[in-house]
């Protein structure tokens, strides 16, 4: 697409969306000239990071800016089949004892991995996990609630891993199941749960505004039995903020995301430490980790790198290996929308050295190598074409 044609339906869609120049160049982290210039055609717009951004605050197809159908696929997650398979066995009504004490610790080791990054090993343990918690909720005379609750714990690392690796309309299949088992065990704070992991999930799948809706009315019923509230309660209560911090960023929402993050330090605050209740990760380091990357969201680079550089993650959880490794990626992307990309490519580096399978499947830091290679510059960055091969990028 040229780039007349380009500014034509920038300034289109934006006139239908509502937006002066000011607005949206502001929610995509340019100057009011520069989009004027765009939109007449003088300038191209030449950054797959500013058109993507583009695209998302005038709910477009990015094809419609880019003139293409080009697009970095989800990388192939082959575990998916079998937990597909998994997910649609049902079970046969029958009698005999569960053991849930050893389904519970299963699922807890199973997301224990998951945190740890160590997504191929989930996907082995999660289709027979999957199958052996559906015949425990079909078995005869069994303790229902804590059925409900092992199933709502399993369903809610399944969506978790899913989402990550880019498989998102089975991890919406997922955390919808999460949801619904957390409802049949009547807990506020396992739905809480349930809402925070599908919060996310929303916001992956282009649906932020119903993620936002969503986390902030578990919060709210969820703030409703905090008597001032338990460590348990803090945690998830922080995290559906952080949550819905995520989903305001998606939206470009500049004054709810401090807001929302404003809330959760306080939860924060009041918890004193980081911690991992009910797979959270919550803590003051975590609202850190998120503020770091909603600035990047938004556009404000180097806000993002210079809170990023500034981040001490040794205060969190030794097993806490994927967000350690998230800070790496937030920044980097921040470097790559600054286009320092030598600093860029060395932070995802680090990222692979920490968590070398988030960074072959995660599909935003797709996105970012796609942009780096199409701008790639070997002399300042060697390193960069093995690392996009390696990802399955180039």
């Amino acid at each position: 697409m040229d780039a007349a044609a380009r500014g034509q339906t920038i300034r289109r869609n934006r006139t239908r969306r509502g937006y002066s120049q000011a607005v949206l160049a502001g929610l995509v982290g340019r100057s009011e000239s520069w989009l004027s210039q765009v939109e007449r055609g003088i300038l191209t717009v030449d950054s797959h990071d500013v058109l993507t951004r583009l695209a998302d605050v005038l709910r477009l197809p990015l094809t419609e800016l880019t003139g293409t159908d080009h697009h970095v696929p989800a990388p192939r997650y082959t575990a998916a089949v079998e937990i597909e398979r998994a997910m649609m066995r049902y079970s046969e009504v029958s009698d005999g004892p569960v053991d849930l004490a050893r389904l519970r610790a299963e699922a807890h080791r199973t997301h224990a991995a998951y945190q740890a990054t160590r997504y191929g090993e989930v996907g082995r343990r999660l289709p027979r996990l999957i199958r052996d918690v559906e015949t425990a909720a079909h078995r005869r005379g069994a303790d229902r609630p804590a059925v409900c609750s092992v199933r709502a714990m399993v369903y809610n690392t399944t969506a978790a891993v899913l989402r990550r690796v880019g498989q998102k309309d089975l991890a919406w299949q997922a955390a919808d199941r999460a949801m619904s088992a957390a409802e049949w065990a009547d807990e506020t704070l396992l739905s809480a749960v349930g809402a925070y992991r599908l919060a996310y999930v929303f916001v992956s799948r282009g649906r932020p505004a119903a993620a936002a809706d969503l986390a902030m009315a578990a919060a709210a019923a969820l703030e409703r039995q905090m008597r001032p509230g338990t460590a348990e309660e803090l945690s998830v209560y922080g995290g559906l903020h952080l949550a819905a911090a995520t989903a305001a960023a998606a939206e470009f929402d500049k004054a709810a995301v401090p807001r929302l993050l404003r809330q959760a330090q306080r939860a924060a605050d009041r918890l004193g430490r980081d911690m991992n209740l009910h797979g959270t990760a919550f803590g003051p380091t975590n609202v850190a980790i998120h503020t770091i990357s909603t600035r990047a969201k938004v556009g404000d680079a180097r806000a993002a790198v210079a809170a990023g550089e500034a981040l001490d993650v040794d205060s969190l959880p030794a097993g806490l290996v994927g967000r350690r490794a998230q800070v790496c990626l937030d920044v980097a992307r921040a470097y790559t929308q600054t286009r320092q990309d030598a600093a860029a490519v060395n932070t995802l580096l680090d990222a692979e050295r920490i968590a070398p399978e988030l960074v072959r499947h995660d599909p935003s830091t797709g996105r970012v190598l796609q942009e780096l290679m199409r701008r790639e510059h070997r002399p300042s960055t060697p390193e960069l074409r093995p690392l996009a091969q390696r990802a399955g990028v180039a």
